[in-house]
């Protein structure tokens, strides 16, 4: 099937401010399975409409979209809360805001950081966003006009993970990072130095929040610690892993589920319920989702109903589980490098990942 380029519109020019607002954009998008094509006839006749493949699940234009143009692996990539929008950090040092309907326009390219941007989040309500870099600094951005609104430079090492903290009104403003110099730093956007800051020891390669007050963190320990924010104490251990923890994934809905990604190749899910009857909370242990020799930080996710979860893997294959019977669904060829990460739309079955081959899919489940 012939494959049909489009190409980005471009974004307003560069502006004056901290950082650099939204440049043209660059990316592209291609569409590699069209929209079955329905003539309509001339007014008062009806048309019979032939049935050409699988029937569409999503509003994507395409069951599957192939998103290209940054220069550098993807090493991050998520959807905004309402699903309309797509986030993408790369090695380049630039994110991407991506549209997720109609032709996938690359709208804007938010740049400022002078080393490899590790991750990008969403804040709530889809106004800002957080990314943490390789040059030690984790910022905050407007969404709408690509505006670097803060720059926290309080890190000694590579920061390699960053979200937000809290899960209400799109004006909160708190947020977390984690990095390779050992401590976890607690920001207010509104504040300029860290408001508090957690010393973990050995250097921490990614970090969730399951509420308002409680963080989870993955470390070279191959363990996940669970940290009181309010108190600033480690308030228990999830062990099982043989090696490294390299991402972490929260469920949306209830909290209820951890999932983590090591260097062990497994994938473990974790009952993070206060009341969990099972002595080490490990709740299945998923397989078939091998690590390179590049070790790549690769961050799992789970769907809005909690059903799902995803995992890139070396094998260059975006891998989907039933999160109760941890039987795999899905096993996704396509990509040409590692898949750094997973993602899932908020409303729709479409499925995100993004890769070391500079590329992300779109796809409908």
């Amino acid at each position: 099937m012939a494959e049909h380029k489009r190409k980005a519109s471009a974004a307003s020019p560069a502006g004056a401010g901290h950082g650099q607002r939204k440049q043209p954009a660059q990316g592209t998008a291609v569409a590699l399975a069209k929209r079955p094509k329905t003539d309509v006839g001339p007014p008062g006749e009806s048309t019979a409409v032939v049935p050409a493949g699988p029937k569409r699940t999503s509003g994507l234009q395409a069951p599957i979209m192939h998103l290209t143009g940054h220069a550098g692996e993807v090493t991050s990539c998520q959807f905004s809360d309402s699903g309309e929008h797509v986030a993408s950090g790369s090695a380049d040092m630039r994110v991407f805001l991506w549209n997720t309907y109609g032709e996938c326009a690359n709208y804007g390219v938010l740049q400022g950081h002078k080393g490899g941007v590790l991750e990008v989040q969403w804040m709530a309500g889809g106004e800002r966003l957080i990314t943490a870099s390789v040059d030690k600094t984790v910022a905050v951005w407007d969404a709408a006009t690509g505006e670097r609104l803060k720059r926290g430079r309080r890190h000694t090492a590579a920061v390699n993970s960053c979200c937000p903290l809290s899960k209400g009104a799109g004006d909160d403003s708190t947020f977390t990072s984690a990095s390779d110099d050992g401590t976890i730093l607690l920001w207010d956007a509104r504040e300029r130095h860290p408001v508090a800051a957690i010393e973990h020891g050995l250097p921490l390669t990614s970090v969730v929040s399951a509420t308002n007050s409680m963080i989870y963190a993955g470390s070279l320990d191959n363990a996940v610690t669970c940290w009181d924010i309010r108190t600033l104490a480690a308030t228990h251990t999830l062990r099982g892993h043989s090696d490294t923890v390299m991402g972490l994934a929260i469920s949306p809905s209830t909290s209820r589920y951890l999932a983590s990604t090591s260097l062990d190749n497994t994938v473990r899910l974790w009952d993070l319920r206060p009341y969990c009857r099972l002595a080490n909370r490990c709740e299945r242990v998923l397989s078939g989702v091998p690590h390179g020799f590049d070790m790549s930080l690769i961050r799992p996710a789970f769907d809005a109903a909690e059903e799902l979860v995803a995992s890139g893997s070396a094998d260059r294959t975006l891998t989907i589980w039933n999160v109760r019977s941890g039987e795999i669904k899905y096993k996704l060829p396509g990509h040409k490098g590692c898949v750094t990460q997973a993602g899932f739309h908020p409303k729709e079955p479409i499925v995100l990942s993004g890769s070391a081959d500079k590329t992300l899919f779109l796809g409908e489940l």
